[in-house]
């Protein structure tokens, strides 16, 4: 997976880049993220750190999570997640205790992990783009129907994975390949190209991009 950042989802705006185009951008907020649990090869079988977000209130935490952080010398958090590390990466994070914004710079590339917006139960012409059937020439209150799913006698069932109506949205999304356009170390806050999966104040995960890891956008 590779190391990465939690943070929050504030919201949408525009910048303008050395061209003079106004571009839309996310704005998050990745405050420092401390390491609640380092794991090792030795240990548990694989390189991986724990990192966490967010309070949370000492009357709501477990006995057994209130240990976990205990062990740690922090105070409960709200969110915690794992990151699978190389050898490398992990030798670099022996004496550190949190992850911050310094991993990002102006002109990468990332990936940004959330959940995106829950939209209840829709129909199919808005859960999957279907663009309904005529209003006129004998069409009866089926315009944003969905028609026919299967066959008669042969085979005589529906096959699976025929798009229908059903519940849209409220699912983990990633958006791959987005370009950093400002980084704001000061005030915790990273500005992305390009919308992002999820509603405002949500929880997003922002790592270097897979595919273009190695790679500098121009902003």
């Amino acid at each position: 997976m590779g190391l990465a950042m939690m943070g929050k989802k504030i919201g949408m705006t525009q910048r303008f880049n050395e061209r003079g185009r106004a571009v839309p951008v996310t704005v998050i907020e990745l405050k420092p993220c401390p390491i609640v649990q380092r794991k090792t090869k030795a240990k548990e079988g694989y390189n991986a750190i724990q990192l966490g977000i967010g309070k949370r209130k000492p009357s709501r935490t477990t006995m057994a999570m209130a240990g976990h952080f205990k062990k740690a010398g922090l105070d409960p958090m709200q969110n915690l997640q794992e990151f699978r590390l190389s050898d490398k990466e992990m030798e670099e994070l022996a004496e550190a205790t949190s992850v911050d914004l310094s991993m990002f710079e102006s002109g990468d590339f990332v990936d940004v992990t959330g959940t995106s917006k829950g939209r209840g139960t829709a129909g199919v012409m808005k859960r999957w783009n279907m663009h309904g059937q005529k209003a006129t020439h004998g069409v009866h209150e089926v315009f944003r129907h969905g028609g026919a799913i299967g066959q008669c006698a042969t085979p005589g069932r529906l096959f699976k994975g025929v798009k229908m109506a059903g519940r849209y949205g409220n699912e983990r999304s990633s958006t791959q390949n987005l370009a950093v356009m400002d980084v704001k170390p000061e005030a915790n806050l990273i500005y992305i190209r390009g919308a992002v999966p999820g509603p405002n104040n949500g929880l997003v995960v922002v790592r270097k991009s897979v595919k273009k890891g190695h790679k500098k956008a121009i902003v």
